[in-house]
């Protein structure tokens, strides 16, 4: 089905949500047709922000909002739309388009299995019906259903159609980038050269994958990393909460943008906490670049500020390898919470594998190298 089609279908103009692979089409149609644009498109920090976001747009506009996403952040939707849209509460419409992965029956990474699994079940206890669509839906069977759902959205419910890998199509490729230079591997590879030993935690998506080959083409072990293959945004919870637990050990949490913004409130805790053997690096390309390069909103914010005022000892940044390489030799020796942002190019190599051990044998692995510092 093409993406302009459906979005015709649903007779709406305001759209916010949080970027996802199975969602390409759609997104890149946004980005093409609106852009950034607090009146049509916002991409939100996470899932419960959009939530919020539309309620705003419904309350003053009396119009359905659209909220897009990812399956794995229905969890973040739970409270929002529970104690604020349900119709025991304020009765706010909305209509959820979500991307299924893990969806049973079809191989997917281990973070996505479950969540797959639950998908469905997690909006019928949210009293949101939902329609899947798949690559042989038709335009005149998503008409049908906002004629069925009208009633519905009318009492202020919510509804959700539930996206198959394929479903939608859109043939137009926009081109996402930065003016950074950094390549994100070249300085991932500076990163594990400058820990050494020490435990690295690294965040969801391709940097987990890239310090995973790392280790590999280095042809050393995989124990020093906790690779945070799902729970996007809380890498550095994770890292706070080893960092604290082993205070003799230096603790490195290697976020991305999009990630840390998810949930910026942990670095108010890393900051009043003060784990003072914690490093925690962003690397930022301004983009969720896993899923496809859709913007952040990383370009304009400044991290460093955000850092030193959430109570970090320190934070710098660092825009070539000579500056990172000087705040990794300081941060080996000095007392944290540090914090280092690294601003660096969007994309990836082609061929960028996906990790060889399963998320057990990681964690198994992981807390046994723990265990002996």
């Amino acid at each position: 089905m093409k993406v302009l089609d459906f979005v015709g279908a649903l007779d709406a103009d305001f759209f916010t949500g949080v970027p996802d692979s199975q969602l390409k089409a759609l997104c890149d149609f946004l980005m093409e047709t609106y852009g950034i644009d607090p009146e049509h498109h916002v991409i939100a920090a996470n899932e419960g922000n959009c939530v919020g976001l539309a309620a705003g747009y419904h309350l003053a506009t009396g119009k359905i909002p659209v909220v897009y996403m990812q399956n794995s952040g229905e969890g973040n939707i739970i409270n929002p739309v529970a104690s604020l849209m349900n119709d025991n509460v304020y009765g706010i419409p909305c209509i959820f388009i979500i991307g299924w992965r893990g969806e049973p029956g079809i191989h997917d990474e281990p973070q996505h299995v479950y969540q797959g699994k639950v998908t469905v079940p997690l909006l019928e206890v949210m009293d949101i019906e939902s329609f899947i669509i798949d690559e042989k839906t038709q335009i005149d069977e998503i008409e049908d259903m906002m004629v069925t759902w009208k009633p519905l959205l009318e009492k202020g419910k919510q509804v959700a159609f539930v996206v198959r890998k394929g479903a939608l199509q859109y043939d137009s490729k926009p081109k996402y980038g930065n003016d950074f230079k950094l390549n994100r591997e070249e300085v991932l590879k500076h990163i594990v050269a400058a820990a050494g030993e020490d435990p690295i935690v690294s965040t969801t998506g391709k940097i987990s994958r890239e310090l995973f080959e790392i280790r590999e083409a280095n042809g050393q072990e995989h124990k020093y990393d906790f690779l945070t293959v799902g729970s996007m945004g809380h890498c550095s919870s994770i890292a706070m909460g080893v960092a604290i637990n082993k205070p003799d050990t230096r603790v490195w949490c290697i976020d991305g943008d999009g990630a840390a913004i998810m949930h910026m409130g942990s670095m108010a805790v890393v900051g009043s906490t003060g784990p003072k053997n914690l490093v925690h690096i962003v690397l930022n390309n301004t983009a969720h670049d896993t899923v496809g390069g859709m913007p952040t909103v990383a370009h304009d914010l400044e991290f460093i500020g955000v850092a030193v005022d959430c109570g970090y000892e320190a934070a710098a940044k660092a825009e070539t390898m000579e500056e990172l390489d000087h705040l990794l030799e300081e941060a080996k020796e000095a007392d944290g919470p540090l914090f280092i942002e690294v601003r660096c190019a969007l994309g990836s190599r082609a061929d960028l594998g996906r990790p060889t051990t399963t998320a057990k044998e990681n964690k198994e692995n992981f807390m046994n190298y723990l265990s002996t510092l």
